[in-house]
C-alpha cells in the first residue's frame, strides 16, 4: 500500500510539473522570491579567479544595508554597509577602516536573483526529480556589455526558489547558492562596541 501511494504522489507531481516552460519556471520563482522581500536574504557567493583561486563570501542583506563575510588566505573579513558607508574589518590588523560607498556591487548581486528574465532567453536543459536545471542566454535586443552572455540557474521544484546562480563576468566565474530569508536589521548593522580593542581608521 506505501509504494502504491508513493507512486501516485509521483505521478500527480510529474502531472503537475508536465509542460512548463522555463519562462514559466521562472516566473512563478520571481513570484515566490516576492512573497519574501521583506524578510531580509542571505547568500553565498563563490568567486572563482583564475590563478587566485576561490573565494567565498557570505551576504547577509536587508533593505538597503548588507553585511559580508569573506574567507581570505584562511582569516575572515567582514564588511557592512547602510548604503552610504562602509565599515570593514580586517582581523590580522585588528583596524577597521571607515569610508564612503561609491558603488553598491553587492546590491547588484542580489538583484541578479530577480527578473532573471529580462534581457535572456531562457531554455530547459536539465530536469531531476528536485530541481529544475536552466539555461540563460543573454538576448540580441539586450545591448548592456555588462550583462554576462550566459546564465546558468538551477531552481527548486519543492520551493519554485533559487538553489544556484552562476554566471562569468570578464574573467571572474561568480556562483550564488544557499540562498535563505530571515535576516533582520541587528544582523547587518555595523556595531563597534563588538570591537572594543581595534583601531579605526576614518578615511571619509
Amino acid at each position: 500500500m506505501k509504494a502504491f501511494i508513493s507512486t501516485v504522489i509521483s505521478f500527480v507531481f510529474a502531472f503537475a510539473s508536465f509542460g512548463q516552460t522555463a519562462h514559466d519556471i521562472v516566473t512563478r520563482m520571481d513570484e515566490e522570491m516576492a512573497k519574501h522581500q521583506d524578510e531580509g536574504m542571505e547568500v553565498t557567493m563563490d568567486m572563482k579567479i583564475p590563478l587566485l583561486g576561490t573565494t567565498t563570501t557570505r551576504v547577509y542583506y536587508f533593505g538597503k544595508s548588507y553585511r559580508m563575510d569573506s574567507d581570505v588566505k584562511g582569516y575572515t573579513i567582514t564588511a557592512w554597509s547602510d548604503g552610504k558607508t562602509m565599515w570593514t574589518y580586517d582581523p590580522t590588523s585588528n583596524q577597521i577602516e571607515v569610508d564612503n560607498v561609491a558603488v553598491s556591487s553587492t546590491n547588484d548581486n542580489v538583484e541578479m536573483l530577480k527578473g532573471i528574465t529580462d534581457g535572456y532567453d531562457v531554455s530547459l536543459s536539465k530536469e531531476t526529480a528536485s530541481a529544475w536545471y536552466i539555461l540563460c542566454k543573454k538576448s540580441r535586443s539586450n545591448t548592456n556589455k555588462d550583462d554576462p552572455r550566459t546564465m546558468d540557474l538551477v531552481v527548486s521544484k519543492g520551493t519554485y526558489l533559487p538553489i544556484s546562480l552562476s554566471a562569468k563576468v570578464s574573467m571572474v566565474t561568480v556562483t550564488m547558492r544557499n540562498v535563505k530569508y530571515g535576516v533582520n536589521e541587528s544582523m547587518v548593522k555595523f556595531n563597534p562596541e563588538d570591537y572594543p580593542g581595534a583601531t579605526i581608521v576614518d578615511k571619509r
